[in-house]
């Protein structure tokens, strides 16, 4: 089997990028949470340890979701059907999305709101 080239990988993650953002209704209610945060971030003027900690939890919650949108479609492919070992692979790959996600809401409460109660 011939090796892809750096380019070529590159080139296809992406592809995988594109279409996770443009055709995954989660993925673009994520990117919206991410842009929001991004913004209070800038607005509240956080650290720069805040800053590591806020990017932190959006690449994993964005990564989870990557992962989990690409289990459930390779779960469609091989068992169109119900199938209860399919049902637990999906909500066992959306619960470590909503567990990241609901990390990282706990993580920007106790970055953002002793901030905002400053102002």
């Amino acid at each position: 089997m011939k090796r892809q080239t750096i380019l070529s990988a590159f080139k296809n993650a992406f592809n995988g990028l594109w279409y996770f953002f443009r055709h995954e209704r989660n993925g673009q209610v994520q990117s919206c949470a991410a842009i929001i945060t991004i913004a209070f971030a800038i607005w509240l003027h956080v650290s720069a340890m805040q800053w590591v900690l806020l990017l932190l939890c959006i690449g994993a919650v964005l990564s989870l979701e990557m992962i989990n949108s690409s289990l459930e479609k390779l779960c469609d492919l091989v068992h169109k059907d119900y199938h209860p070992v399919i049902k637990i692979v999906k909500d066992v790959s959306a619960a470590a999305v909503l567990f990241a996600s609901a990390i990282s809401v706990t993580i920007a409460c106790i970055i953002f709101l002793p901030k905002m109660f400053l102002l």
